[in-house]
Formats: C-alpha cells, sequence, structure tokens
C-alpha cells in the first residue's frame, strides 16, 4: 500500500493547478530562498542559480497536476530544481570522471588546521570544479547517497564515490590553502 505525503501547503497546490497567480507567487515566496539554494551549490553562480530557479518553478507550475502527494511538495520541487541544474551544467559539458578508486586519495588524509569560517568553505565549494562541486554537494548537503546520485548523473557508483573523494580532497586543499593566506 502507498501511503501519501500530508502536505501542510495542499490548499495552494490546490489553487495553483487551477490556475490561480496568487498561490503560485504564495508557493514561489515560501520556497524560493531554499530553491536558490540548492541551485546555486550545485551550478556555482548566483546569477545561472537564479536562472535555473526560475525555470525549474515554471516547470513546476506547468507540471503541477503530477505531484501525487507521496513525498513533501518541497521535496518534488526540490527534484526538479537539481534536474534544471544538472541539465544546465550537461548544455556547459561537465564532465564526471570514472576514476580508478586507488588513484583517488584516501578519505582519511588529514592534517591539523584552524577550523575555516562559513564564508570560506561556501567560497571553496563554489570554486571547486563543476562535477566535484556537485557530488559534494548532492551528498554532503542535499543528503543523497551514492546510489542515488549514481543515478541522477547517469554514472556509476563507483564514479560517484571517486568523485565525491577528489571534492573533498580539493576542498581540503583549497581550505589549507585559503588559510595559509589569511594567516600569513
Amino acid at each position: 500500500m502507498e501511503t501519501s505525503y500530508q502536505n501542510i501547503h495542499q490548499d495552494l497546490i490546490d489553487r495553483c493547478r487551477l490556475g490561480d497567480r496568487k498561490a503560485q507567487t504564495e508557493l514561489y515566496r515560501l520556497f524560493y530562498k531554499g530553491m536558490y539554494n540548492v541551485a546555486l551549490r550545485l551550478v556555482g553562480n548566483p546569477a545561472d542559480a537564479e536562472d535555473v530557479m526560475q525555470e525549474a518553478f515554471l516547470n513546476a507550475f506547468r507540471k503541477i497536476d503530477t505531484y501525487q502527494g507521496k513525498v513533501s511538495f518541497g521535496a518534488w520541487l526540490k527534484r526538479i530544481v537539481i534536474n534544471r541544474s544538472l541539465d544546465y551544467l550537461k548544455k556547459r559539458r561537465v564532465k564526471f570522471e570514472e576514476v580508478n578508486e586507488r588513484s583517488a586519495g584516501s578519505e582519511d588524509e588529514d592534517s591539523a588546521y584552524h577550523e575555516p569560517d562559513v564564508k570560506m568553505i561556501i567560497s571553496a565549494i563554489q570554486s571547486l570544479p563543476d562535477g566535484y562541486r556537485v557530488v559534494l554537494s548532492l551528498h554532503l548537503i542535499e543528503g543523497y547517497d551514492h546510489e542515488e546520485i549514481s543515478q541522477i548523473l547517469n554514472i556509476s557508483n563507483s564514479a560517484s564515490r571517486t568523485q565525491y573523494m577528489r571534492a573533498r580532497n580539493k576542498l581540503k586543499e583549497l581550505l589549507r590553502n585559503r588559510e595559509l593566506y589569511i594567516y600569513n
């Protein structure tokens, strides 16, 4: 038996299905910031994230009849934003590497250094190569496991794990370098 998700925004969703622009505006207002942040983490550029998010909302409102209530509206919308972000990256021809896991480096490589602040971390994540940033964001921030990431990106589970390890290592390197610059 399939269960439905009790959606607290069902009234707005029902009104959107009827073409109510005020309901669309209200849903947009409720979900704008979170969806923008998802797009920004994936595409890495504020203007591009804004474009991706706008497309995602337009797509969601056009296809709102397909929302079946099996997950929260926010989760459904987030998946649309992620898909639009990935479409954008594909247009830019972002490649997700398939590499030998032994050449990827160890996840346990850690050296002692000062804790970077949040702005430094966000900046370092935004400066990662697109493929690294996407996998890192989907796994660490959006909470997808490697099996889900491999399906979303159409890559192997091994490639997802390797890309993630490389992204982590590159992020650590960037943070170390920025920290050395700040403290010197």
